[in-house]
């Protein structure tokens, strides 16, 4: 007893979520777009704590173009 019920419910909170439009600030967004646009450059900020020598060697001997060559 009572599925009737719930199933309303459920129903009712569906439908409301697919036609619930918040209220969106496009001028915040655009300025939000703009700004990303310009840190598409990479930085890795972790690149200062690895030595860069030892990690050429490794690249060399673990290959697998420079296993089979």
């Amino acid at each position: 007893m009572g599925r009737g019920r719930q199933k309303a419910k459920h129903t009712k909170v569906a439908r409301e979520l697919k036609y619930y439009t918040p209220d969106t600030n496009l001028t915040a967004l655009e300025r939000e777009l703009a700004a990303a646009s310009h840190e598409n450059e990479y930085v890795d900020k972790w690149a200062d704590l690895v030595d860069d020598d030892e990690l050429d060697e490794d690249d060399d001997s673990e290959s697998p173009a420079a296993q089979t060559a």
